[in-house]
């Protein structure tokens, strides 16, 4: 009997090694339905409830505060960024341009309703923290300035 090589067995190992080289990489490729991200993975968060107020906390490494987006309407809290980065390199006759973009989209429904015009966020060494005072009841929604 001949050894020969299966080179099926071949293919089935590169698929292996590209798989875990994919899912080793920082922006990944998954997809989340519902408002979560499209590209990239979707940003840690942490909702904390005290006494008089909910706390969350999401991570966000990367982004500056002007590409964060921060929404609250009824009791739904919608937080997003995105970012485009450019370069440019001159080499004699060629030029190089490399460019990458990268968009979180995070919801989450807060447990009760809160005071909207309470509501502050801001953003430290790539953590944003949105504190949301507890209230009554309101039907508008508001845009929330990042600090």
């Amino acid at each position: 009997m001949s050894s020969r090589r299966n080179p099926f067995r071949e293919i089935e190992r590169m698929f292996d090694r590209m798989s875990r080289q994919f899912e080793e990489m920082p922006w990944g490729f998954e997809g989340e339905a519902g408002g979560q991200a499209l590209w990239g993975r979707s940003p840690s968060l942490d909702l904390a409830e005290h006494d008089e107020e909910y706390v969350v906390t999401v991570d966000l490494p990367g982004f500056e505060r002007d590409d964060i987006s921060v929404q609250l309407s009824g009791r739904t809290l919608q937080i997003s960024a995105d970012r485009s980065e450019g370069s440019e390199q001159r080499e004699e006759n060629y030029l190089q341009q490399e460019r990458s973009q990268r968009s979180v989209s995070r919801s989450i429904t807060i447990p009760d309703r809160v005071d909207e015009e309470g509501v502050s966020a801001t953003y430290n060494n790539g953590v944003l923290t949105v504190t949301l005072p507890k209230s009554e009841p309101s039907d508008r929604g508001r845009q929330i300035d990042v600090e």
